[in-house]
């Protein structure tokens, strides 16, 4: 919200040492942040004056375009008079919307415009030009570059200075302002806040209730209980040549609006001003009675931008016979709009319902300043009173009269709040008097009662935000100062040590960084085409996307199954500045559609119930935390110690192991086949038997969709089935006094064989000697066999005794004939 510091000045009187400077504090201080300080001085230096044509010549040139040489008279700048020509200069310009004796803008030769443009004399279309007569465009008054600026006859003699003329010396406050404070989208609401921090009053203009039903001018119809109040002025007799008095321009564009005309502007300077919008119709193109009602689905409306849009049953509509005139709270209707020869108008001020705005200018990519407002609440007492102020100036600037007003609907009844006075001081961490509280909330016209230490607040129409004893806390609060507030920091119950799975989850995620691999974040969105390019199945559970009813992105319109392509995403934008070597890892939640029941929509006027809570939690999807990595390039660089260590597999699934072994977790490898990852060159993740998730080198073709290095490998698995088996207090092992008796043995199974498999068959057969076992060797070749393949462990065994090398031979021949009798095992010598 920008907001001219003039205006404001004039809307409130504030003490005469209230700087500008200072007026931005006491408003940040307060919540509503100013984000900059802007000058609406002139950006131009150097010779700026007015110039009065005296004549031109217009010259047609081989290019097709006229142009016009003309002398104009700029007072002590002239050059001396001549036999051709009296006391001028000479000055070519291209436009031709105007005429001799008009009084125009020029910028001298030593004239620095916005852009750092400098003037100077110079030959052109066979003339010198002596200076520049400038458009809106050009001193960034404005985006008009159809012509020059032609200033009225009477503003100042040839010569002068025209930076004063054209720009003032007003400042102008960019203040972000916050949801629950949408009254200060308005010039009104933020004088009210400047009174009240420093303690003057203020009077306000627009304090006016909506009256009782009224008919007599066009006929309205409201079809939907999301407008809650339409207000009709009929202004009959305006002048539609009648231009915007300068000030009302000024002010515009100092708030970011561009001056339009005389209708358009008055509304947009009342919106401004009050915080409620309006909309001008243009009577004679209105067709029988103005009705408020649900679009039909398909139904079509051109708006104002000149776009067709296609509507949704969900869209409130402004209609007349003819059909659609405007998308209620967003933008008027092509059709019906005021233009250079209207001369009656209805204006329009109207309530609609805040959620029913912003679905509908969020599904049809539609934002407006209209819309900003509805969104966050409008005050609904007033549609009244701005169309009231709206009229007056129209009629005052344009002429005309009121000749009629309709007005349908009314307002809500005021709330109410109780609360202890007591309860603020408790929150606040800081100690309120009564008096002060009261004195606090009645100069933001808040009316309250007293009764000993209980207060009843009734909050004001445009409060919406005042709901609970705990939003009258913060109003007091932000008026008490937020500086008055101590910092008392929470004092936690007593514990023993983290609770194991916060433990557990920061062991695993310390474990992996201590490995090498560096943590992204990235967002939890994910498109179908990026679920085809990791080559997911149809059946696939990663295709059960939940779908987002108002997605940042249309492209990302769904929760991520998988946070690969979020990594990939990572890969692809290091890669292209020309970092290669990468090991990233992410940990977050994915989420899965089980068919959940739609999420109800709760109020927020008191908290939930547990049977809202208990729906709340039934619908939503299952989100299980994973944990993902990606390595490509070398782990290791080349260097004076050694070759480079090219990034695979191994790095991948170190990660899984490491992150196991850290909650004191021994993973089970075995080949698999699952997208994305390449055919032969996965591995399937399991915990006692249970599949967590999978590693291994990635698919070619989705190495190429998502522009990955070559040979890029990734691992992803659910952290929560990780930890769920993770060992809780476990023991060190005593160690033995006794030593361990070394065995290798290299067995032939067929090459389609896991190694696991067959290791599990050699502890299995082992026994309780068996203290480790370890797969040191994988053969194939002539040796074995075709389809065969070598496979050699090193077995090592302890018992409560020194052993001996029979004993420990004849564990190892047990181990060996566990997997001869499985596998068809034959032991190499």
């Amino acid at each position: 919200m920008k907001a001219p510091v003039s205006w404001l000045r004039d809307l409130v009187t504030l003490p005469s040492d209230v700087t500008t400077a200072k007026l931005a504090e006491q408003f940040t201080a307060t919540g509503l942040t100013v984000e900059r300080i802007e000058s609406m001085a002139s950006p131009v230096t150097g010779p700026l004056v007015v110039g009065r044509v005296l004549s031109y010549v217009d010259e047609p040139q081989k290019n097709g375009k006229t142009i016009r040489y003309c002398r104009v008279d700029v007072g002590d700048h002239n050059d001396p008079a001549t036999d051709e020509y009296p006391a001028s200069r000479g000055i070519v310009c291209g436009a031709h919307n105007f005429a001799e004796g008009d009084l125009v803008v020029v910028s001298l030769p030593g004239t620095v415009l916005p852009g750092n443009f400098e003037i100077t004399a110079r030959k052109t279309y066979g003339h010198v030009s002596d200076g520049m007569i400038v458009s809106e465009l050009e001193l960034g008054l404005g985006e008009d570059h159809d012509g020059i600026i032609v200033l009225p006859p009477d503003t100042a003699g040839p010569g002068t200075p025209a930076q004063d003329i054209l720009w003032s010396a007003d400042e102008v406050l960019d203040i972000d302002v916050t949801p629950d404070l949408s009254y200060c989208l308005s010039l009104r609401g933020l004088a009210r806040e400047a009174a009240i921090a420093n303690g003057v009053s203020f009077e306000d203009k627009y304090r006016q209730q909506l009256p009782e039903p009224v008919e007599g001018g066009h006929p309205l119809v409201l079809e939907s209980d999301r407008c809650s109040a339409f207000v009709a002025l009929t202004i009959e007799g305006i002048d539609p040549t009648a231009p915007s008095p300068e000030w009302m321009a000024d002010r515009l564009r100092a708030s970011g609006v561009r001056s339009i005309s005389l209708a358009v502007d008055v509304t947009n300077y009342v919106m401004l001003e009050s915080g409620q919008p309006l909309h001008a119709y243009d009577a004679d193109k209105l067709q029988g009675p103005i009705r408020v009602r649900l679009a039909q689905e398909g139904e079509r409306l051109t708006t104002l931008d000149g776009q067709q849009r296609t509507l949704s049953a969900d869209d409130l509509l402004i209609t007349d016979d003819s059909g659609p005139i405007g998308m209620a709270g967003v933008m008027g209707g092509e059709d019906t709009e005021v233009s250079e020869t209207t001369t009656r108008i209805v204006l329009e001020a109207a309530h609609f319902e805040p959620t029913s705005v912003s679905r509908t200018f969020r599904r049809h990519g539609l934002p407006s300043e209209a819309s900003k407002r509805f969104e966050r609440g409008v005050d609904p007492q007033l549609p009244y009173a701005a169309a009231r102020r709206a009229a007056k100036l129209l009629t005052q600037h344009g002429g005309g009269q009121v000749t009629a007003e309709t007005v349908v609907g009314s307002a809500p009844a005021p709330h109410t709040v109780s609360l202890r006075c007591g309860l603020i001081s408790d929150v606040l961490g800081t100690r309120v008097e009564q008096d002060e509280t009261l004195r606090l909330l009645k100069a933001a016209a808040i009316d309250v009662t007293a009764l000993g230490d209980s207060l009843t607040v009734t909050a004001p129409s445009w409060r919406g935000d005042l709901v609970d004893p705990y939003d009258v806390v913060e109003e007091v609060g932000r008026h008490v100062g937020y500086d008055r507030i101590g910092m008392t920091l929470p004092v936690p119950p007593v514990t023993r040590s983290l609770d194991p799975a916060i433990r557990d989850r920061r062991a695993a995620m310390r474990a992996v960084a201590a490995l090498g691999f560096t943590e992204v974040l990235s967002l939890p969105f994910v498109s179908g085409e990026e679920l085809d390019q990791l080559g997911i199945a149809e059946e696939d559970p990663r295709r059960r996307l939940v779908k987002l009813a108002n997605p940042l992105s249309e492209t990302h319109g769904h929760l991520r199954t998988s946070l690969l392509p979020g990594l990939f995403a990572a890969v692809a934008r290091n890669t292209s500045r020309s970092l290669s070597d990468l090991a990233l890892f992410e940990k977050g939640k994915v989420f899965f559609d089980g068919g959940e029941p739609a999420a109800p929509r709760l109020g927020v006027a008191s908290r939930p119930t547990e049977e809202e809570l208990a729906a709340l939690d039934a619908a939503l999807p299952a989100q299980p935390e994973t944990m993902a990595a990606v390595v490509t390039g070398n782990w290791k660089a080349a260097g004076w110690d050694g070759p480079a260590v090219a990034a695979d597999w191994t790095h991948v699934v170190a990660f899984a192991e490491t992150a196991a072994a850290a909650v004191g977790v021994e993973l089970d490898r075995r080949n698999a086949e699952v997208a994305p990852w390449h055919p032969g060159r996965c591995a399937e993740l399991s915990v006692n038997g249970i599949v967590i998730g999978h590693a291994g080198e990635l698919h070619p073709k989705v190495i190429a969709a998502f522009r990955l290095p070559e040979r890029t490998c990734a691992v992803e698995f659910n952290a929560d089935l990780l930890l769920g088996h993770a060992v809780q207090g476990g023991e060190i092992a005593t160690l033995s006094a006794f030593p361990m008796a070394k065995e290798d043995v290299a067995l032939i199974v067929d090459a389609d064989v896991a190694s696991v498999e067959v290791e599990e068959a050699l502890v299995e057969g082992a026994g309780d000697l068996l203290e480790s076992i370890a797969l040191f060797d994988v053969y194939t070749g002539d040796q074995v066999g075709e389809g065969k393949k070598s496979l050699a462990f090193a077995l090592r065994f302890r018992g409560d005794r020194t052993l001996t090398d029979a004993e420990a031979a004849e564990a190892r021949q047990a181990a060996v004939k566990v997997a001869v009798e499985r596998f068809g095992a034959i032991q190499r010598a």
